[in-house]
């Protein structure tokens, strides 16, 4: 068993630091709100540090997982970070969904160090992490990869190496790219079966077997036809992960019309007040226009 260090406990770190501690290794948690950190530390042991840099020391693998860019540099390279005391050998994990620019000055600022760095988003959202069975898209060295994936198997179901440092926050936005025009399609179709008088129930059962199967449709269609969405993948989250995959795409030429799209579609949805809505919430955009 491993000695390890989870910095960041929000709805996706909490869990997925609880099933790395349940699968016996010896976790200490750093939190922004302490209050946050001990209450993980009662429910399942381990430590909290004050600081970055305090739950990192000694760890044989670090795991950060939160907001932003910013918030990456703040808890890494930032005073009292982790990069301060990360030791030589070590592993740091990045499950935080960021830019891959950010994913490859870390890669440099931790060889610099003497450690290894891993840019390793997920997918799955709060409900894969409870259930450890995210999938987790890895950038980095592949030796590497190899030994830090004992332990990231501890929230996984999927794990994979897509290439070097920034490969993982790549493959993610490729994952959001195609999640945004799903949900959108999804939506117009669900919105379509109701005005026409369809039973949805009925629809969803036969084109769930055929062409136009998805996991949104499978998991969301419920929720959407009941128009229901207090749960999931907040639209402010994945208006952030849009602004990323287009900002990438300024720079590496892609064309991404449906994407942009779709991101002002999701920023008629926070005017409609659904901020924390799941992605699902397209919908309620579509009904509201009628």
């Amino acid at each position: 068993m491993a000695r390890v260090a989870f910095i960041g406990l929000g709805v996706m770190g909490y869990p997925m630091a609880g099933h790395i501690a349940k699968a016996g290794h010896e976790v200490s948690v750093y939190n922004r709100t302490t209050a946050k950190a001990e209450q993980w530390v009662k429910e399942f042991g381990g430590s909290f540090g004050k600081t970055p840099a305090e739950a990192a020391k000694d760890c044989e693998y670090v795991f950060c997982c939160v907001g932003n860019d910013d918030d990456l540099r703040s808890v890494t390279l930032g005073k009292d970070g982790a990069f301060e005391t990360v030791a030589e050998g070590a592993v740091f994990i990045d499950n935080t969904t960021a830019s891959a620019a950010i994913a490859r000055e870390l890669n440099d600022a931790a060889a610099a160090k003497k450690f290894d760095f891993l840019d390793a988003p997920v997918s799955g959202g709060q409900a894969g992490a409870e259930n450890g069975v995210l999938t987790v898209m890895i950038g980095g060295d592949e030796a590497v990869y190899e030994k830090a994936k004992l332990v990231i198997d501890c929230y996984a179901r999927m794990v994979g190496h897509m290439g070097p440092a920034g490969s993982g926050q790549l493959t993610k936005m490729v994952n959001q790219i195609c999640i945004a025009g799903l949900v959108q399609g999804l939506s117009e179709g669900i919105h379509f079966g109701q005005n026409a008088g369809l039973n949805i129930e009925a629809v969803m059962g036969v084109i769930s077997k055929g062409a136009a199967q998805s996991w949104q449709m499978e998991n969301r269609w419920q929720t959407m036809d009941a128009g229901e969405y207090e749960h999931g993948f907040a639209v402010d989250w994945m208006r952030k992960d849009l602004s990323i995959c287009l900002n990438e795409a300024r720079q590496n030429g892609a064309n991404l019309p449906v994407t942009a799209l779709v991101d002002q579609f999701y920023s008629e949805v926070q005017k409609m007040g659904g901020n924390r809505w799941d992605t699902s919430s397209l919908l309620a955009r579509l009904k509201n226009a009628g």
